[in-house]
C-alpha cells in the first residue's frame, strides 16, 4: 500500500511517500515570508501543491501510482475519531475556515486536489478537532461556558493504538493515559478507544507548556483584562505563544532549559520542574475519570525526548500504572498508520457531513 501524506504548516509543508508502513521518502519545503503576498489561507493551495507535485515528478513519482493520498486534518466541526474520507461537504468547511483558520486546513484540501487528477481518493485522520468527551467532562462550572475537546487527537490516538498493538490487545479494551507533551500539552483519558476527557490544549486548560500559560487563577486574569494595559489579542498572544516557559525564562528551548540546569541555574530547575509537577498533577486527576484502572501512562510529544522532564514526571506517576515513553511526533507517520489501518479494514472510514 503508496499512501502520499500532506502535512501543511504556517510556514512549510511537509509531504512524503510511504509503503507498507515503512518511509519511502520525506521532505519538508520551507516558505519562509512567501506567503506576504498570499494572505489568505485558500489562495496558498496552488502554490503548495505546485511545489508537491513538482518534487513527486524530481523524484519519478506518479501521483497515480499511490493507493491514496491523506492530509492532515483541519479544524472541522467536532467528530468522533477515526479515519474520514475527504468530500464536497468537508472542503467547503475548510475552505471557508468555517470553524477557524489555521494551515492544517489545506491538509484535506490539497489532499482532494491531488488526489482528483490522478483518479484517487484522499483522507484525514483524528483532527486536532475529535470530540469523544462524556457528558460530565463538558461543565465548566459556569453556564454557558462548555468545556471543550481540542487536542493532539492524531498523535494520542496513535500511539494510544500502537500501546495497543504492543500490548497484544485491541485499543477498546484497554483504559490509558496518554500525555502529549510539545509546545502544547494535552492528557487524554482514553477509555473503550475513545478519549472521554482531556484538558484543551490551546484554550487555556492544564498545565502550562513550553510556550502557553495553561489554567490560570480567574480573579487575577480578570484584572489583568479589565486594566486596559492589554487588547485582547495582545492577551491572547501573550498566553497562548509567550507564556509558560518562554514568559519564565525568555526561552521555549527545552534544550535550552536543559543545558542552563547543567550549568547550575536554579530558576531554570525550578521552572521547568514546576512544569513537571502540574503534568503530573494534570495525569492524576485523569487517574481519577478513569476511576483509578489505568492499563498504562504514555507519554509522548517532542518533550518526551527530555529526560531530565520525564524521570521527574515517571517518579510522581509511575504509582498509577506503568509509564510507557514514546518520545516525539511523527504526523506523517501518525497519518500513514492510521489511515493505512483504515484502507486494509482494521478501521472504520467515516463519511463527513456538515451541520
Amino acid at each position: 500500500m503508496k499512501l502520499l501524506l500532506i502535512n501543511p504548516g504556517s510556514t512549510s509543508t511537509k509531504f512524503g511517500v510511504w509503503e507498507n508502513g515503512q518511509p519511502v521518502f520525506t521532505e519538508t519545503i520551507r516558505h519562509e515570508s512567501v506567503f506576504d503576498d498570499l494572505p489568505d489561507l485558500i489562495s496558498q493551495r496552488p502554490f503548495r501543491e505546485a511545489l508537491i507535485l513538482e518534487a513527486l515528478a524530481g523524484r519519478g513519482i506518479d501521483p497515480a501510482s499511490m493507493d491514496a493520498v491523506v492530509g492532515r486534518g483541519g479544524l472541522l466541526h467536532p467528530l468522533d475519531g477515526g479515519v474520514y474520507e475527504v468530500n464536497q461537504d468537508m472542503i467547503d468547511d475548510l475552505s471557508a475556515c468555517r470553524y477557524g483558520r489555521h494551515a492544517s486546513n489545506l491538509g484535506g484540501i490539497i489532499a482532494w486536489g491531488i488526489a482528483q487528477k490522478a483518479g484517487l481518493k484522499a483522507y484525514i485522520a483524528d483532527p486536532v478537532i475529535v470530540d469523544e468527551l462524556e457528558e460530565p467532562a463538558r461543565f465548566s462550572g459556569y453556564p454557558g461556558i462548555s468545556r471543550q475537546s481540542i487536542f493532539h487527537a492524531l498523535n494520542q490516538k496513535a500511539v494510544a493504538r500502537r500501546y495497543a498493538r504492543e500490548a497484544g490487545k485491541s485499543y477498546t479494551q484497554l483504559n490509558l493515559i496518554v500525555a502529549h507533551l510539545g509546545g502544547g500539552i494535552s492528557i487524554g483519558a482514553h477509555s473503550g478507544g475513545r478519549v472521554i476527557d482531556v484538558n484543551n490544549a490551546l484554550g487555556g486548560d492544564g498545565p502550562f507548556s513550553p510556550e502557553r500559560a495553561g489554567g490560570l487563577p480567574v480573579f487575577q486574569i480578570l484584572e489583568i483584562c479589565s486594566s486596559g494595559q492589554y487588547s485582547l489579542e495582545e492577551l491572547k498572544k501573550r498566553l497562548v505563544g509567550q507564556g509558560g516557559l518562554y514568559a519564565y525564562l525568555g526561552t521555549a528551548d527545552a534544550v535550552e532549559v536543559d543545558r542552563r540546569i547543567a550549568d547550575g541555574d536554579q530558576e531554570a530547575e525550578a521552572v521547568l520542574g514546576a512544569m513537571a509537577y502540574q503534568i503530573a498533577k494534570e495525569v492524576g486527576a485523569t487517574a481519577a475519570v478513569l476511576s483509578g484502572q489505568v492499563d498504562a501512562v504514555i507519554i509522548t510529544g517532542g518533550l518526551a525526548y527530555d529526560t531530565w522532564l520525564v524521570d521527574r514526571l515517571t517518579a510522581r506517576v509511575r504509582f498509577i500504572a506503568p509509564v510507557v515513553v514514546y518520545p516525539g511526533e511523527d504526523e506523517l507517520a501518525a497519518l500513514a498508520q492510521t489511515v493505512g489501518d483504515g484502507l486494509a479494514g482494521l478501521l472504520p472510514i467515516h463519511q463527513y457531513r456538515k451541520e
